[in-house]
């Protein structure tokens, strides 16, 4: 089991059956706006035929590769103030990669797996600007989550997990979702500065951890949001869009598993049962709605209590990716911390395994069971 990483050390990766970590050119990305409901920046290029809504390009920046920022930044900038020069070489030092790509020689079956929000890797630069200590950060964390989802690897499905922590940067979020009152001067027009999650301090770039303490000292420079942008959330979704593009292709059909974990603490601000896991398919506009039941009805059979969009509807990437009319299906998947860790300490206890297994038990049958989604196992070749 990994520990938590505070440093730049990188992720271990591990599987019983022969893995190989994505970390090549996934190449020059394509992009164009999202729908009028999301702001965008100037900058647009003619789209390519994606059947999901490509990620807006960030203003006169154009990305080379997707996975390692050394290709697009390869100096830090001497014009640019000292803090925004110390972030920006902290990210290169330290979160190249910034994410961990997980997938079998062979793929079995249309899923791709998402763990976006159980990065570790807390960079040397955000540390120093930051009024809390290392422990309170991580309450905005997913922990673990990737490693309780990593036995999908083993039965033959990708996964890709962000290095980087949501209290960083949290990819969950469109890419302009900026908060006036963590920016120093006046914001861009094209970034969404009225959106729910933005008015709660929880944009793309957070002001507020989990629980509502502030993070920062003072404010922030935009290009340090921008830095964190180019150098980071793009990549990240420049490698999840390849992931579903090539699933698309060999299957004719994409499915997205987006998984998270919930505050058990946070479930007694809601009537009925404390759920076991949450699911969230946009009220039903995200995913076919086959898929939707057979999961909550594999979890309700291995003894799980599910509830269905409330209070997780699912974010940003379950929106943006889901298109079931195009192929493209996305299911948001929220457990419950008291599951599996200790939200004290953040250590995982006893239950982390039988949920690791539970979770690949539906995974195995998702593969095995829902063949009219595509889902059935890939043909000999």
């Amino acid at each position: 089991m990994q520990s938590p990483m505070v440093s730049g050390a990188k992720a271990p990766v591990t599987s019983k059956q022969k893995m190989s970590t994505l970390c090549g050119d996934f190449g020059k990305r394509t992009m164009k706006s999202r729908s009028q409901r999301t702001r965008s920046g100037p900058s647009q290029r003619r789209d390519q035929g994606h059947c999901y809504r490509p990620i807006p390009d960030i203003p006169e920046v154009v990305m080379d590769t997707a996975v390692d920022p050394r290709h697009t930044l390869s100096q830090v900038d001497p014009s640019a103030s000292p803090m925004i020069s110390s972030e920006r070489a902290s990210i290169l030092a330290e979160l190249s990669p910034p994410f961990v790509v997980i997938r079998p020689t062979r793929q079995v079956a249309p899923y791709v797996w998402c763990s976006p929000h159980s990065g570790r890797v807390y960079p040397r630069a955000f540390l120093d600007m930051v009024r809390l200590d290392p422990r309170t950060l991580r309450k905005s964390e997913d922990g673990h989550v990737d490693g309780l989802v990593d036995r999908v690897c083993d039965l033959g499905l990708p996964l890709i997990s962000a290095r980087f922590p949501r209290a960083y940067l949290d990819v969950n979020r469109e890419p302009y979702e900026l908060d006036p009152e963590l920016f120093e001067g006046r914001l861009p027009d094209y970034a969404n500065t009225q959106s729910a999650r933005v008015v709660g301090g929880l944009g793309t770039i957070a002001r507020i951890v989990a629980d509502g303490e502030e993070i920062y000292r003072r404010k922030l420079p935009l290009q340090s949001a921008l830095d964190r942008i180019e150098l980071l959330y793009r990549p990240f979704h420049a490698a999840l869009g390849a992931l579903l593009d090539e699933t698309h292709r060999t299957f004719g059909v994409a499915i997205l598993i987006d998984c998270h974990s919930m505050p058990s603490s946070l479930m007694a601000q809601h009537s009925g049962p404390r759920p076991d896991v949450v699911l969230g398919d946009r009220f039903g506009a995200a995913c076919h709605p086959m898929l939707t039941a057979f999961v909550k009805d594999a979890l309700q059979r291995l003894g799980y209590e599910t509830q269905l969009n409330r209070p997780y509807a699912g974010g940003f990437i379950t929106e943006h990716y889901g298109r079931p009319a195009r192929g493209f299906h996305a299911l948001q998947l929220e457990v419950n911390r008291g599951l599996y860790m200790n939200e004290t300490t953040m250590e995982p206890t006893r239950g982390f395994e039988m949920l690791r297994r539970d979770i690949a038990t539906v995974a195995a049958r998702l593969i095995n069971e829902l063949p009219t989604l595509g889902a059935g196992r890939a043909a000999a070749e």
